[in-house]
């Protein structure tokens, strides 16, 4: 190319292409093809010349040691090429991909059962079979022109009406006219079979004549209209015998009730008289049928609610009447059809109540299903107001706390024990008077003395019957008031609770008749039921410590808790979940539990039974989350040693190293079991018998001994995965096995052998799944060196190159991965910058729409504004023009 600036090399270039210069134009016009490839010609030249001019179109990659002969890929490039080829193949592929990204495609099988895993590949065809005769059989079922269903012995009847070949005979041929269609014609088309002879069908047509096709139309015409007229006879004759049988068929199925009595019932010997009606008056009686009723919509949980509150109400007014002895049908002027028992349908929610009698099993069946239900009623409503007991209530309550802390410690110290119910005792189990009946309804009680009240002549197998009836007056749903006075119906029925099973006539089967009310009323209600209980618990916490001030081997220091603390300790294990890491009522049940089996001290019998059930709460409790309870585990050892006999002097003796404050005590002294009665059978514990009587007898000692024995080895069972389980039980063993020794032959010894078997071996398998500590494992550090690295040739081919073959290739692997990674994190930032520039495409052209839309708007406002001035210019003439005339 010549020297000299971009504009001469470009004329220069111009001039040797023949692109600019003096063209010879001849004389002939060329023609249109010529032109075009002329032009393309004339266009490859221009950007040859355009690649050669740029100066950066092309890249140069200089060699180091360039090699003579040698052809390297890559060493000269088009970058605008291949980026122009790159927006292109982004342009087919990747804008393609962007801009169908929100379409739903593919393919989807329809076909029948075909995602149906339980239908097998013969179940499949049949039914795709049936569904498509079906569809068939739809289509077609009108269609004329369907030959496979129109046909006579395989043949089309359609192909018969053109008449072609019918064998019609003219009045002018020579056969003899007999007044008889021909041999041939019968045997072809009268039910002879239609022959299909080659002979036949080889002879050309003979066209018949219009007289021979208007005699055939005639014919078939008259046929066809004795047929319909044949058919329209026998249907008259089966409407005429339908007709003499509808009154037969009518008394069939308008038949009198045969058990019926009454006057319409025939004498014995007599027939009925037949009646003979017009058919046409039947018709019209069934015209004016009633018509079929439906059934009653099922009803909403309101609705239910209200037609139960006004059921009770009813039943109420009808027992008050029937004590004064009035008449119900007077007063309420209800007929006799309407006092009737409604017959049961199917939708029946059984809210209709006939007479007082049918009420006496309300609440039936909850008693039976309070053990099956406390699980999930307990876990189910808990866990509605888990949280907001954990978080509003306790940063109010320890602020309240912290403020008055002093005067409470003092108050709780000095004062007196306090009962966790404040009603005055009354005897219990009143039977109703046998005259009295149960009422419907009753007000909802404000405070225990009132349910006291409610209850005074009510038997104990009819308050679940109260309380029932007493929720279904008040539902939530039928006033707002209602909904506190569930809450505080609440907090009575669990003062009623700890009142009916205080001693000294405890009615635990009424706790249990009465804990499905609570479970319903503590999942309505769980953050004020919450309230109620974590109340009831602080008080018991507050005697604790006021027993503990006036001595804890005090005899007269209520230290331990009662029948009445046990039961809603029981209850609260039965009503909220036990397995929680913290919750609202449970965390402070299980510190309370804590404080009375660590801090209590042994003093009779009885604390010794009530340290027990408290042992196993803690066993019902942990049974879920298995968390460590020493103070349970502690109690029942010190238990075992309060009770059986054995050899240990002092505390000193005694293997492993936990406490026993009471061993050997002046008031323990007497707890201990006599060997030789030691041997008798112990039977079942009796914890309310020994919970309320304060003398100590050799029966109650082997009672809670057994017991103790059984709660070492459920413990054992429960805490065996623990990590010191081996350290925990293995005292335990040792005392077990000795106190064995010492109690001879018996039921008892029976029990300490079981019991130390199974711990032995759960010892055992936990020694053999212990295993010591390790250091971590890792791979050795190697000694740093720091002798250089000769190389012995600068060849990078050769330095790549490792004796060692695997790792040679993992080197290359590692290599070409490292090259790909590159290329594939390049690839994605240019297919994320083109992504942007169309981005930014879309964004500036609906900016320049938004612009013109806009201007168009200012613009037709600046006219509608122009005109208006010009009008208003025009006006101001008219007023000066005005006032000079």
């Amino acid at each position: 190319m010549a020297k000299g600036s971009q504009l001469s090399q470009l004329k220069s270039a111009l001039s040797k292409a023949g692109v600019t210069g003096n063209q010879q134009n001849g004389k002939k016009r060329k023609r249109t093809g010529s032109q075009e490839k002329d032009k393309e010609k004339r266009a490859a030249k221009l950007d040859e010349i355009h690649q050669k001019l740029n100066p950066f179109d092309t890249k140069v990659t200089k060699l180091k040691h360039d090699v003579g002969g040698r052809k390297l890929k890559g060493v000269t490039g088009k970058p605008s090429r291949s980026k122009q080829a790159g927006l292109d193949q982004r342009k087919k592929t990747l804008l393609t991909e962007y801009e169908e990204r929100g379409r739903a495609g593919g393919i989807v099988d329809r076909r029948f059962g075909e995602n149906d895993p339980t239908m097998s590949l013969e179940q499949r065809m049949l039914e795709r079979f049936t569904k498509e005769r079906q569809r068939a059989s739809r289509g077609t079922a009108f269609n004329l022109e369907d030959e496979d269903e129109l046909t006579h012995y395989g043949q089309s009847l359609s192909k018969l009406d053109d008449f072609d070949n019918a064998g019609l005979r003219l009045e002018d041929e020579d056969e003899e006219e007999t007044g008889q269609l021909a041999s041939d014609i019968v045997g072809k088309t009268h039910f002879q079979g239609f022959s299909d002879d080659e002979d036949e069908d080889d002879q050309p047509e003979r066209k018949k004549s219009k007289a021979e096709v208007m005699a055939e139309v005639m014919a078939k015409s008259k046929e066809h209209k004795l047929r319909r007229q044949m058919e329209r006879e026998e249907e008259d004759n089966v409407r005429h015998e339908l007709d003499q049988e509808f009154d037969s068929l009518r008394d069939l199925i308008y038949a009198p009730d045969p058990s019926a009595s009454g006057s319409n019932s025939l004498p014995l010997g007599s027939a009925p008289k037949p009646i003979e009606v017009d058919y046409d008056q039947r018709v019209r009686e069934l015209a004016f049928d009633a018509r079929a009723k439906p059934k009653d919509r099922t009803k909403t949980e309101e609705e239910i609610a209200l037609a139960e509150k006004e059921a009770l109400e009813k039943a109420e007014r009808r027992r008050r009447k029937r004590m004064l002895g009035l008449d119900e049908s007077d007063s309420e002027g209800e007929d006799e059809r309407a006092r009737k028992k409604r017959r049961r349908g199917g939708d029946d929610l059984e809210d209709d109540f006939d007479d007082g009698e049918d009420w006496n099993g309300i609440g039936a069946g909850l008693g039976d299903q309070a053990e099956a239900s406390v699980g999930d009623d307990a876990d189910s409503s808990a866990n509605e107001g888990e949280e907001d007991d954990d978080g509003d209530d306790d940063d109010d309550s320890d602020d309240q706390e912290s403020d008055n802390q002093e005067d409470e410690e003092e108050s709780e110290v000095e004062g007196d024990h306090e009962e966790l119910t404040t009603s005055a005792k009354r005897s219990k189990g009143k039977s109703k008077a046998p005259d009295k009946e149960l009422p419907f309804t009753f007000p909802c009680p404000t405070s225990h003395e009132e349910l006291l009240e409610i209850l005074e002549d009510v038997d104990d197998k009819d308050v679940p019957i109260v309380f029932q009836r007493i929720s279904t007056l008040y539902h939530t749903s039928l006033a707002p008031e209602n909904k506190f006075k569930l809450q505080t119906l609440n907090s009575v029925l669990i003062d009623h609770l700890l009142y009916i099973s205080s001693p000294p006539e405890p009615h635990f089967d009424l706790v249990s008749s009465l804990l499905p009310h609570l479970f319903t009323l503590t999942r309505a209600y769980p953050i004020q039921a919450a309230e109620s209980f974590v109340a009831k618990l602080s008080l018991m916490h507050k005697n604790l410590r006021r027993g503990l001030s006036r001595g804890a081997l005090d005899p007269q220091s209520k230290t331990w808790p009662g029948l009445s603390e046990l039961t809603l300790l029981r209850i609260i294990g039965v009503t909220w979940p036990t397995s929680d890491l913290n919750h609202a009522v449970v965390s402070p049940a299980r510190v309370l539990i804590g404080a009375y089996l660590g801090l209590a001290r042994v003093r009779s019998l009885s604390d010794i039974a009530s340290g027990l059930f408290l042992s196993t709460l803690c066993l019902q409790f942990e049974q879920l989350s298995k968390r460590l309870v020493p103070e349970a585990v502690n109690f029942a050892i010190n238990s075992v040693l309060h009770l059986a006999p054995h050899e240990y002097a002092d505390v000193a003796a005694l293997p492993g190293t936990f406490p026993a404050p009471d061993f050997r005590s002046e008031l323990c002294l007497g707890l201990a079991l006599n060997s030789k009665k030691a041997k008798k059978a112990v039977p079942k514990a009796d914890l309310v018998a020994l919970l309320t009587t304060e003398a100590s007898t050799d029966e109650g000692k082997a009672q809670l001994l057994g017991l103790a024995v059984d709660l070492l080895g459920r413990f054992a069972d429960m805490y065996k995965g623990l990590d010191g389980f081996i350290e925990l039980y293995e005292p335990v063993l040792e005392i077990l096995l000795h106190v064995g020794e010492q109690c001879g032959s018996g039921s008892l010894q029976t029990r300490l052998t079981t019991v130390s078997d199974t711990i032995r071996r759960l010892l055992k398998f936990s020694r053999e799944a212990r295993q010591p500590l390790f250091l971590q494992a890792h791979k050795p550090i190697p000694i740093p060196t720091y002798i250089p690295k000769f190389e012995t040739t600068k060849s990078s081919y050769l330095r790549r190159q490792d004796p060692d073959h695997e790792r040679n290739e993992a080197a290359k692997l590692r290599n070409q991965y490292k090259q790909e990674r590159k290329g594939a994190i390049r690839e994605l930032r240019k297919d994320a910058r083109f992504l942007a520039g169309v981005e930014q495409k879309k964004q500036v052209e609906k900016d320049r729409a938004y612009n013109e839309s806009l201007k168009k708007v200012y613009g037709s406002i600046q006219s509608e504004r122009a005109e208006e001035k010009a009008m208003e210019r025009e006006k101001t003439k008219d007023k000066k023009r005005a006032g000079r005339k």
